[in-house]
């Protein structure tokens, strides 16, 4: 049952991280409303393309390692991970985004990630 649950939860996140970064590919501005931090009508799309990419990287290495690599490579990668919603937090924090946005997304993503590898470092 550990088993079933850890590896679940690690597909899930990589999988909603694919879709996240594929979000800033396709949508970018309705995306980074979505993340918190609104971008500017006029600003420079790079950037958003950047979260795009990075997420869907993100994404495709965790799903790399679980399958290829295993559960404790997917578990460090995820404890590592952990770092960019902890970022994101402050990033919403310090550029006028709500602390509801802040905490209630990406602080708790940072837990669930670091609860996933929990999970998967117990396998």
């Amino acid at each position: 049952m550990l088993t079933t649950t850890a590896y679940s939860l690690a597909v899930v996140l990589d999988l909603f991280v694919i879709l996240i970064g594929a979000r800033f590919l396709l949508v970018p501005q309705p995306a980074a409303a979505g993340y918190g931090v609104p971008a500017k009508p006029n600003g420079d799309a790079a950037y958003l393309t950047v979260k795009g990419l990075r997420d869907t990287t993100f994404g495709i290495m965790g799903l790399a390692l679980l399958f290829f690599a295993g559960a404790h490579a997917e578990a460090w990668f995820m404890l590592a991970v952990a770092l960019t919603p902890l970022g994101d937090t402050l990033i919403v924090l310090r550029h006028g985004g709500t602390r509801a946005v802040a905490f209630g997304i990406h602080f708790a993503t940072a837990v669930v990630v670091l609860t996933g590898a929990a999970l998967l470092f117990a396998v």
